[in-house]
């Protein structure tokens, strides 16, 4: 019996690939034959999983639907189907802009879509997964929406409250993505530090990542998108006392200005924020911070600019990236303040924060040469293997660049021990021992 071929295709951010992992899951394979992000023409549906996050997110997506638009046109698909954050939040003006889309589903309609396609929605296995990251790494998501009320941020909006996982039923995810060979769990959320607190009516994040540590096979736990503010300090005593937590926290600032900061609705003060990552280097100078700044914030003057550029020279991070504002509908900046810095000034402070930031990088490369690393090799090019460090998430850090050798065999997906030769601004070369 020929199966009904699907064609997913995930954008935007780390959450976006869970969802469609686990929308994937609930089709049963005897019936379709399943595709992530393929270049193959002839699908029975095209089902686009789209960001809405900010102007540039927005515009990948719009342009993607056109894409399959026209191949749909082309006869190259028959079924187009968009869900995910931008349908949820411009459903009704995608349906009459877009009439050739079939179907527009939001973030929280798996049931419908599924129904939609003569499947059955089954609760109990939401817990699994098909991965579409290399298999040796997954994301873990630990709960849904922010209770946070930065007035720049959509994701209220579109993601609701914050709602935490129990830890059953995230280890019971963990220990499955362990058996099908993950080895690093990168845990996601829109806020890890308010993990708990509507479930558990206390922080739980700390509890949480003591008992992944357990899971049988997973030698790196790695913490992305923790908020500053109310952060839960018991977390570094247990990344410092346990091995498989990596010592790596991904902490977005967005800026240091305290009128930035109080107009942004952040919930602290620059001191606050000097004072937490302060701590964080004293109770363990080994942690590696990377965090996201945002300039061009509205009013932002050349003085919030310039103290901006010297908190990241005094902090020095060991990753950072950095986006300009984007005014977004209905939040509160959007209400309250006028978008007035123009396009080009943002793009100007963008191209000095990161060149101050390459500078950093490359000095705090140069601080590793001749020492030793455990690296996870991840691809294999002609010259090198290229690997990466627990101070480095997929995608988004440094990478390490591995001479071959012909009297190793290595194997991508493992882990290995490798000696720092050389380094640049943003990649290190080395040496398997």
């Amino acid at each position: 019996m020929k199966k009904y071929k699907i064609n997913y295709i995930t954008l935007g951010c780390s959450k976006n690939w869970v969802d469609t992992e686990v929308l994937m899951r609930q089709f049963e394979k005897e019936k379709f034959s399943l595709f992530h992000n393929s270049y193959d023409k002839n699908f029975d549906t095209v089902i686009i999983n789209t960001c809405g996050f900010i102007a540039d997110a927005k515009e990948e997506s719009i342009n993607v639907i056109l894409e399959n638009i026209e191949k749909k046109a082309n006869k190259e698909i028959k079924n187009l189907v968009v869900f995910g954050c931008l349908s949820e939040r411009y459903k009704e003006e995608l349906k009459k802009e877009m009439p050739e889309v079939d179907a527009f589903f939001g973030v929280k309609n798996f049931k419908e879509l599924l129904e939609y396609l003569n499947e059955i929605y089954k609760q109990e296995i939401l817990y699994k997964r098909i991965i579409t990251t290399p298999s040796h790494f997954a994301y873990l998501k630990i709960s849904e929406g922010c209770n946070r009320k930065c007035s720049f941020c959509v994701i209220p909006l579109i993601r609701g409250k914050h709602i935490s996982k129990s830890i059953e039923n995230i280890v019971k995810e963990a220990n499955y993505l362990s058996k099908k060979g993950v080895k690093e769990l990168i845990l996601i959320a829109q806020d890890l530090s308010y993990y708990g607190l509507d479930l558990y009516k206390k922080p739980k994040l700390a509890e949480l990542i003591e008992k992944l540590s357990d899971v049988k096979g997973i030698e790196w736990i790695r913490l992305h998108y923790l908020y500053p503010f109310k952060f839960p300090k018991n977390v570094l005593e247990v990344i410092k006392k346990t091995p498989n937590i990596c010592n790596y926290l991904d902490i977005p600032v967005q800026h240091i200005s305290d009128d930035i900061l109080k107009n942004m609705k952040r919930g602290h003060s620059k001191n606050d924020l000097y004072d937490l990552l302060y701590f964080f280097k004293k109770q363990n100078p080994e942690i590696a911070l990377r965090t996201t700044l945002i300039v061009g914030f509205p009013n932002e003057s050349e003085e919030d600019f310039e103290e901006l550029k010297n908190f990241i020279k005094k902090i020095r991070f060991d990753r950072l990236g950095v986006f300009s504002y984007s005014e977004e509908e209905n939040t509160f900046s959007e209400k309250n303040f006028i978008d007035n810095i123009p396009e080009e000034i943002k793009e100007k402070r963008i191209g000095e924060i990161m060149e101050i930031q390459q500078k950093i990088s490359f000095e705090l490369n140069q601080e590793k040469i001749g020492k030793y690393f455990k690296i996870i090799v991840e691809k294999e090019e002609k010259k090198f293997f290229i690997g990466r460090t627990e101070f480095d998430s997929p995608e988004v850090d440094n990478e390490v660049m591995v001479k071959k050798d012909i009297n190793k065999k290595i194997k991508i997906g493992n882990f290995y021990k490798v000696k720092i030769i050389d380094a640049e601004d943003f990649d290190l070369f080395a040496e398997f021992c």
